[in-house]
């Protein structure tokens, strides 16, 4: 692991107002240099009107609504997709849809999106609108089934199109072609959040609200589900999505938010006063997650949905328990792939391939999205993780590294093997795909090579940026609050890392696998705690340690005091 010191594309401050020294050099270092650009009021958000297509789907809304048709949402089966699909339920109901309800795919029996499957299975319930909320870009065969079956849909998505564009009512998408919205990072539960602000204004200025004698809703009051959906998602945190989770934070540290998310803070042991955009990422959206990955979604969308605080608080507790199941799977599932990659390193004396392709028949489908995650973590380098998907087909699931556009990778296989990959769809740092069973080994060397042929030494070798170092008296309660409270954090728009050298004074392991430091600033001989997370204990011959860390509070029995999470850590004697 190398670390390297982050460094400012201008060295200039207009800040007209009091920040922090560390926090306008941490500024600088995301090219925030003054204080207009740090003020996240919802008056700052991209007009609604410069979306693409989204005049189209409010007239396509109001034209069901008008109409009393039947509504079916379909949605994805992650985080995003269940804020989108709860945020859509929501506002449809408040605006006097009648008849509103979800459909969200099992990801073992109909996979991604609005297939035919999905399509046939929709029409059942004889809807006169479908709406995809987080997928239909590349639902081209499903729209075209639901058109035959004489089902207008609406396509609600962020996900890069294909060439060609499904043939839908209306398409509401940053990411389509000619569309000139400011921000193409939108998460999906931001898309369908602008599209149901089209609707209110629209009906709005038609008087809609006071013909049907209903009291307008604030579609301010579903930021919650924004904030939740846009961190979980791992999009990039550009002003516009910061000025959504920022503000959908703020509603919740208040305790204006959804009794589900009330209630998925409360069993991650989260005071909801201080919540930060890390607690939906690493408290909230593993465990809504956990839904999709090895049951149903439904759970997690009716814990978002409901009313009641004891319901929620129920529903809380069974995602907390499939989280709990799913992180002892991903646990065996991690050990495997640990022991198939170390028998492949001394096979290959020591030189891993630059792209790593992994399967094994025993693991679990919803869980090799998280897998390839931690594999690239510690390889520093692009995976594939294979599931059986059953009727002889694989599920894969990909993480890539800076640098690596995933799916235009994929995209380049597709094309020059157009029978190898059956389906696939995806971003720049994560795709999904489906394969043959008997095309694994050919689509494995496929993988490498184009891997191979992609990158270069110095993006497979593991980087820390951080901001610096902290000087001995920044190590305090008020400057780690003063970070919390700078955000919000995120994908592209990361939280403070700092680094530096501590003497190490005392060290235990707590809960079973974390380890406790106790540490002194080599001139001042200041003590601070650390935490190492999923770290074994050091040399009892080690005196001084480098670390990569962020400066964080720690609360515990009421007091709270400066704590060190450390990223890395190395050791010296």
């Amino acid at each position: 692991m190398k670390i390297v010191q982050r460094t400012p594309a201008e060295d200039v401050n207009r800040f007209s107002i009091e920040v922090h020294p560390v926090l306008q050099r941490i500024y600088a270092f995301r090219g925030i240099y003054s204080d207009d650009e740090l003020d996240l009021a919802l008056a700052h958000l991209l007009p609604v009107s410069s979306l693409k297509g989204v005049g189209q789907a409010a007239a396509l809304l109001m034209d069901a609504l008008k109409g009393k048709k039947s509504i079916l949402i379909v949605g994805d089966y992650d985080a995003d997709g269940a804020t989108s699909t709860a945020l859509a339920m929501l506002a449809l109901k408040s605006f006097g849809a009648p008849d509103v309800s979800y459909l969200v795919p099992n990801r073992f029996e109909y996979g991604y999106g609005l297939s035919p499957e999905l399509a046939e299975l929709a029409a059942a319930r004889e809807p006169g609108l479908i709406i995809t909320v987080d997928n239909g870009i590349s639902s081209l065969s499903g729209i075209d089934r639901a058109n035959a079956l004489g089902i207008p849909v609406l396509v609600t998505d962020h996900h890069l199109p294909a060439d060609k564009l499904p043939a839908a009512a209306a398409i509401v998408n940053p990411n389509q072609p000619g569309d000139e919205f400011g921000s193409k990072n939108l998460a999906g539960v931001g898309v369908i959040f602008y599209v149901m602000a089209a609707l209110h204004n629209a009906l709005s200025e038609t008087g809609w609200f006071e013909q049907q004698q209903l009291l307008a809703p604030k579609i301010s009051d579903w930021l919650d589900l924004v904030a939740l959906g846009t961190v979980t998602d791992l999009v990039p945190l550009d002003r516009n999505n910061r000025i959504l989770v920022s503000q959908g934070l703020r509603r919740i540290r208040a305790g204006r938010c959804r009794p589900g998310i009330r209630a998925l803070l409360a069993v991650a042991k989260r005071p909801l006063s201080r919540v930060v955009a890390s607690d939906m990422g690493f408290a909230v959206g593993p465990r809504l997650n956990a839904a999709g990955r090895l049951e149903d979604m439904g759970v997690g969308i009716e814990c978002l949905l409901t009313e009641s605080e004891a319901v929620a608080q129920e529903l809380a507790e069974t995602l907390d328990e499939l989280n709990q199941a799913r992180r002892s799977i991903e646990l065996e599932m991690r050990e495997q792939a640990e022991d198939a990659l170390e028998q492949l390193h001394r096979m290959t004396e020591g030189e891993l391939p630059a792209g790593l392709c992994l399967y094994d028949k025993a693991w679990h489908q919803g869980v090799v999205g998280i897998l390839a995650s931690r594999i690239k973590e510690q390889y520093h380098r692009p995976v594939i993780a294979f599931a059986d998907g059953g009727d002889g087909q694989l599920k894969g699931s990909a993480r890539s590294i800076k640098g690596l556009h995933m799916r235009d990778l994929l995209d380049r296989i597709a094309t020059r093997q157009p029978d190898m990959v059956k389906r696939f769809g995806g971003h720049a740092m994560a795709a999904g795909m489906t394969l043959n069973t008997d095309s694994f080994q050919a689509f494995k060397s496929a993988f490498e090579k184009e891997v191979e042929e992609s990158v270069d030494s110095t993006m497979l070798q593991g980087l820390l940026l951080t901001d610096g170092e902290l000087e001995p008296e920044d190590l305090t309660l008020e400057v780690a609050q003063t970070l919390r409270d700078a955000g919000p954090w995120g994908q592209a728009f990361p939280e403070p890392l700092f680094e530096g050298e501590f003497r190490l004074q005392h060290q235990r392991v707590v809960g079973e696998r974390h380890l406790k430091l106790r540490l002194s600033t080599g001139r001042g001989g200041e003590i601070v705690e650390g935490i190492a997370f999923n770290q074994s204990m050091l040399p009892k011959s080690t005196q001084t340690v480098k670390l990569a860390y962020r400066l964080d509070v720690n609360e515990f029995r009421g007091v709270r005091q400066p704590q060190l999470i450390v990223e890395y850590i190395q050791s010296n004697p």
